[in-house]
């Protein structure tokens, strides 16, 4: 089974392509929303979160409280990096029994936005990136996630650029509302299956 990783920069509209692949059948693993649920589930990545960030991290709830965590490791490599070694982790091992649930395929997507920052592109075969124009994927983030041009900005200045991603992928499909997505998409697939 081929293992395809597929990322885009904040807005680039990712999860968007990726259902369309869903439409055609083929598995999506989505790690970042994996990544979110595992805070919430996962008792060991919660404890290690914990003892790594202390107990305010933890809502009147008892759950992470992603907002406060974000504020921790936001613009703080060092923290991010801590972080990161306590979800990777899990996520990784969370994706291998997946991948066994998902043998049967011709192949596979993983969706990262940190596919290249987190160096989970070597665990993949080959790598979708999803690019969109600059002012396009500002928008569309502002709508999305309901926040500030500023905030955006400053994340957008977190990720690799898209010239890099591009460079490190094997397909490239431009979201950027001039093109048709869909015929893009059914290329990448055919070619894909025949591998």
């Amino acid at each position: 089974m081929l293992k395809v990783g597929i990322t885009g920069g904040i807005g680039s509209g990712k999860t968007t392509v990726c259902k369309v692949f869903q439409l055609l059948g083929i598995p999506v693993y989505y790690a970042d929303e994996e990544a979110k649920r595992l805070l919430e589930i996962n008792d060991d990545v919660k404890t290690s979160i914990v003892k790594t960030f202390g107990n305010e991290v933890i809502d009147n709830k008892g759950l992470i409280d992603r907002k406060k965590l974000a504020s921790l490791v936001f613009n703080n490599k060092e923290n991010l990096e801590k972080l990161n070694n306590i979800v990777h982790p899990a996520v990784a091992n969370h994706f291998e029994n997946w991948l066994k649930e998902n043998q049967s395929s011709k192949y596979i997507l993983k969706e990262a936005a940190i596919l290249f920052e987190s160096n989970a592109y070597k665990m993949v075969d080959k790598v979708i990136t999803v690019i969109a124009p600059l002012e396009l994927k500002i928008h569309r983030a502002m709508l999305r996630d309901k926040t500030d041009r500023t905030t955006i900005e400053q994340r957008i200045k977190n990720q690799i650029s898209d010239e890099e991603k591009i460079k490190k992928s094997q397909f490239v499909i431009k979201n950027d509302e001039l093109q048709l997505l869909i015929p893009q998409i059914i290329d990448i697939h055919q070619q894909l299956i025949k591998l």
